[in-house]
């Protein structure tokens, strides 16, 4: 990948500049020294890989020129997000400025505190040059609330010092947009794992971060993951990595890149050197080194390890595979697990995240409508587009996915008495379609590779789980493949508890129902999402959803009350009969005395 981009020089020039931080805008320029001969078509993506939905970021370009030498030249908008300049001898340049408000991990995002970018949201590609080396000077801002910033990116240093302002290189294109730039007065620091420097960037106001903390814990998880898919060489797949991290008082997100990801988090989750707490993490800060986990994972399983369909990835329309409960299904498996490898979590504390898993699969009638196959093909319209009801339409390839990774874990392990685990199977994968990956000649994995790899590696036949979980609609039977490891799994749902079976949320009038679950109380007597209710039995519900519940303590399953309610602008009376507690609690223990724990946290050492 670098020695590509060192031993040409670069064809396709860009320009950044923060232009206007209150404005939210970058000025961008790209120079093609030898344009098509026939007029250059330039087109901004249309999504960004690992976020799996149109998000149409043409729209955020303000203005666009296009010029050669001075002269100004013809610029034709074919399409959304595509435009053509007129035929030109010698260079031509197009200048355009994207506005940029966008605070998630997936677009750009400027203002007087920081600057961030995804390359998908305002490097326009040049058609039919994608494979030629690509340079961007990101120019310091001259705005003076910028004075002391940094620049924090996984890409190659060209003419810029590490950290600073200047020019950087990529092999072609899709390097190019794989590479977030992260700019401001950012915490960092650097840890080594296996010999691989890797930075922890943390932007926003994070009083007393316990910085020292972070970096041990990332540098197990890190070596952990390499070691897992390197177990005799410890070799990563690459030669620096970054954790950019934007801090704010409350979010969660982050977006796999090749060598880098960009997460965003609240900063109560991270570590606080003013209270520090020995032992394992407390809740927020589980969730966030279980997100950093997570992405890292994908350095290998997506970034490398990819679908045949994204092998290249065309990004102007949807890129259909029916595999994402593998890449992502499987990636949120090990996530936690990876926790317990690195030393960080003990079983029992693993056993909860696992039980929260199993319980949000279950928690949902949209199981038994669609398959984790059909979810993957269906995120660009479903799973990505959620509604109100998709708890009653859809399964997460994630969670059901990480579900299915445990059955085929545990399966494997049974049946071949642990000769035999899931990891080798992750391993098999990159072995095969990752490892080579980059630079160019890779390739993707197509399902029936994947099927049959599953039935080489393991020298079981498993087309019966593929053909029950991941096309077909069956629950996993998780306590039957847990018993012979003597864990226990039990649902202990409060079921005398009653309940109107819909979530719940805030509303100034009174509580707001947010999802009605199909079949349960709410939904059998004709309540939607939504719904405001303001009363129960005539009590005034005050808006805090956990008023519901002391309300309706006062009543037994199968008793009736009378609900009222606004839809919309009118108010309506519901005769509700009580139901059960149908919200799973499923826990898992250590169970029958004299049988082998699962020990998944003890990896596969072929």
């Amino acid at each position: 990948m670098k020695k590509t981009a060192q031993k040409k020089q670069p064809a396709i020039h860009y320009t950044i500049v923060p232009k206007d931080l209150a404005g939210h805008l970058f000025d961008v320029t790209v120079t093609v020294p030898a344009p098509a001969k026939d007029g250059q078509v330039f087109a901004l993506p249309a999504w960004i890989p690992g976020s799996y939905m149109i998000r149409e970021f043409a729209r955020n370009i303000v203005r666009i020129r296009a010029e050669s030498n001075g002269t100004p030249v013809v610029l034709t908008k074919l399409d959304k997000h595509s435009w053509r300049a007129g035929p030109v001898e010698g260079p031509l340049t197009l200048h355009y400025e994207v506005y940029a408000w966008d605070l998630s991990v997936r677009a750009a995002h400027l203002d007087q505190t920081h600057g961030f970018f995804n390359g998908t949201s305002v490097f326009l590609r040049v058609l039919g040059q994608e494979q030629e080396v690509h340079a961007v000077d990101i120019q310091r801002p001259s705005d003076p609330a910028a004075r002391g910033w940094r620049v924090a990116t996984a890409m190659q240093e060209l003419a810029a010092r590490r950290y600073g302002f200047g020019t950087y290189v990529a092999a072609d294109y899709d390097e190019l947009i794989d590479h977030p730039v992260e700019m401001g007065d950012f915490a960092l620091a650097t840890f080594e794992a296996h010999g691989i420097p890797h930075d922890i960037v943390i932007t926003g106001r994070v009083p007393n971060l316990d910085m020292a903390r972070l970096q041990a814990d990332l540098k197990a998880i890190c070596e952990a993951q390499i070691s897992f898919f390197e177990p005799q060489t410890h070799r990563a797949p690459l030669e620096r990595y970054v954790f950019m991290t934007m801090a704010v008082g409350d979010g969660y997100g982050g977006l796999e890149h090749r060598a880098s990801t960009a997460l965003i988090c609240a900063r109560g989750d991270l570590p606080c050197s003013a209270t520090p707490q020995p032992g394992e993490p407390n809740e927020g800060y589980l969730k966030f080194l279980g997100l950093c986990s997570h992405e890292y994972f994908h350095t290998w399983n997506v970034k490398r390890i990819k679908p045949a369909v994204f092998a290249p990835y065309d990004l102007q329309v949807e890129n259909y595979t029916p595999l994402l409960w593998l890449f992502e299904g499987f990636t949120s498996y090990y996530d936690d697990l990876m926790l317990v490898r690195a030393g960080i979590i003990g079983e029992p504390t693993y056993f909860k995240l696992l039980g929260k898993t199993v319980g949000s699969v279950l928690r949902g009638s949209g199981r038994l409508k669609q398959s984790v196959a059909d979810s993957s093909f269906d995120a660009w319209s479903k799973y990505y587009r959620q509604d109100e009801n998709s708890p009653n339409a859809i399964i997460s390839y994630y969670s059901k996915g990480a579900l299915i990774a445990l059955a085929f874990d545990l399966t494997i392990r049974a049946r071949t008495g642990g000769a035999r685990t899931l990891d080798d199977v992750m391993r098999a994968l990159w072995q095969r379609y990752g490892q080579d990956f980059y630079p160019g000649g890779g390739r993707g994995v197509t399902e029936s590779e994947v099927e049959a790899l599953f039935d080489e590696v393991s020298g079981l036949k498993l087309r019966t789980l593929f053909d029950k979980f991941v096309r077909g609609l069956d629950d996993l039977p998780l306590a039957k493949l847990f018993a012979p490891f003597g864990v226990k799994l039990v649902d202990e749902r409060k079921s005398g508890k009653p309940s109107l079976d819909a979530g719940i949320g805030r509303d100034p009038l009174g509580a707001k129902l947010t999802q009605v679950h199909e079949g349960g109380a709410a939904h059998q007597a004709g309540l939607s999402a939504l719904d405001i209710v303001i009363a129960i039995d005539g009590l005034r519900v005050n808006g805090n959803p956990a008023n519901v519940d002391a309300l309706l303590s006062r009543y037994r399953v199968g008793d009736k009350v009378t609900i009222h309610a606004f839809r919309r602008d009118e108010l309506m009376a519901f005769d509700v009969t009580l139901q059960g507690e149908r919200v799973p609690g499923i826990a898992l223990s250590q169970g029958v005395a004299g049988k082998k724990s699962a020990s998944l946290a003890r990896p596969s050492a072929r």
